[in-house]
């Protein structure tokens, strides 16, 4: 007899896992991470690379001037594209071959808002003021940094990159700076998914080992980066409905910071009238208290006298009335800064050519001539002249104008009314004004 086997009974199957929650947008660099086989040996595509930028000029147009003046270093230690403090953009090879020209497009409008947006500076102040230092918080200012760039720039033909972080990932309110949203997040959930970010110095403020540093070749100077932001604040200004709101709220700031410029004005004139060796003298109206000391003999006490302070206004034509007036304004101010004294206290209208030294009866009786072209130098060279000679020099003037060469024999300050960004000359699209010299203690009025 044949023994019948029993089919074997089926185990049963454990149960499904639970799916995984799906981010919104994917916390990972752009196209994976790569290899470093995949890496090694790759050329960069230096062609598409500047077809993305020449993609992001044509759909970003005021920002053509930062784009530009981006120098470029192919840099294998780089996971996507960072920046450095002095406008150089470093450049992964295998990123590249990897990102669609427009996503690349983009990628090129987020490093160069960093700069543009001073994050370096930014950062820099943040960390010392909270003394928020070490790799998690450089990537916390670098997120942060990223939140208030990436808000706003993408869209109308520029494709936000994968990967790139928002705000909402935190259930954050767009359109916050990086300084408020260090302040109101953490972000300590976000640093294992982001330890790849990584946008370089010019983006959190602390320098790299494979950036070329302030020696380094095609670095741009302090003058040049703010030449720059100049140009393109002045394109943002010049195509209002274009930029969005971030950049037209960047492009009235970056210039104008708000600061209390009539407590500035008045500390340095009295700062400058106050020291040492100024306006000093001996008197025997009050004995000095080491006459005690040499009986029978009356010694001098050393007394200060207020300083003289001349006051140059510039009268050209770049300086409006209202200006002028206010001008006005802030002689009556320095006079009493100086304890009253009117007398001591001159002004001298000069726009091309300086007119006389008027010494000040009464500030709105002041008759200010000129209209013309600016050069200052003839301001100073006047106030010098006239006798007795100034301890401190004022200048009140818009700052479109040449400095003297070398330092007056008086303390100097300057005052700089506030300017629309647009150039002077419009035969030069190029030109920036002359920022004041290094030898002037200046105050932004306005």
């Amino acid at each position: 007899m044949t023994a019948v086997q029993k089919p074997p009974v089926p185990r049963p199957l454990p149960p499904p896992a639970p799916p995984r929650p799906v981010r919104a947008t994917p916390l990972r660099p752009p196209n994976g991470s790569g290899g470093q086989a995949e890496a090694a040996g790759l050329p960069l595509d230096t062609a598409k690379l500047l077809a993305a930028r020449l993609h992001a000029v044509k759909v970003r147009p005021y920002l053509a001037d930062a784009l530009f003046a981006l120098h470029v270093v192919e840099e294998r230690s780089v996971p996507t594209m960072a920046v450095d403090a002095h406008w150089r953009c470093y450049v992964s090879p295998a990123f590249v071959a990897r990102m669609p020209v427009e996503e690349l497009a983009g990628v090129w409008v987020h490093e160069v808002s960093h700069l543009l947006r001073d994050h370096h500076g930014r950062s820099e102040r943040y960390a010392q003021q909270h003394e928020a230092f070490g790799p998690g918080e450089r990537l916390r200012r670098n997120i942060a940094a990223d939140f208030e760039i990436n808000d706003d720039i993408y869209g109308d033909g520029l494709p936000r990159p994968t990967g790139a972080v928002l705000p909402g990932l935190l259930r954050l309110a767009p359109g916050l700076l990086m300084e408020e949203y260090l302040r109101t997040a953490s972000m300590a959930g976000l640093a294992a998914d982001l330890a790849w970010l990584d946008c370089g110095g010019g983006a959190d403020g602390q320098e790299r080992p494979w950036e070329l540093g302030p020696e380094g070749a095609h670095g741009l100077t302090r003058q040049q980066r703010d030449a720059v932001r100049f140009r393109v604040a002045e394109g943002i200004k010049g195509r209002p409905g274009e930029a969005p709101e971030g950049w037209r709220r960047w492009a009235d700031q970056a210039f104008h910071p708000a600061q209390p410029w009539r407590q500035l004005l008045g500390a340095a004139v009295r700062s400058a009238a106050g020291a040492p060796g100024g306006g000093e003298n001996h008197s025997y109206r009050r004995p000095s208290r080491r006459s005690a000391s040499v009986p029978g003999v009356v010694l001098p006490s050393l007394r200060r006298t207020p300083p003289r302070v001349c006051v140059v206004i510039d009268t050209s034509g770049s300086v409006s009335d209202a200006e002028l007036g206010s001008a006005l304004l802030e002689v009556a101010a320095i006079s009493r800064a100086v304890g009253g004294r009117r007398d001591l206290v001159s002004v001298v209208s000069c726009d091309a050519a300086a007119g006389v030294a008027v010494p000040l009866c009464r500030a709105e009786n002041i008759e200010l001539v000129g209209g013309g072209g600016t050069d200052l130098r003839s301001g100073f060279a006047r106030a010098l002249r006239s006798g007795p000679r100034p301890d401190v020099i004022v200048a009140l003037t818009d700052g479109q104008t040449p400095w003297p060469s070398a330092p007056p024999p008086c303390r100097t300050v300057v005052g700089l009314f506030p300017r629309p960004l647009r150039a002077r000359d419009e035969e030069n699209p190029d030109y920036v004004p002359e920022t004041p010299p290094s030898w002037a203690r200046v105050v932004q009025i306005g």
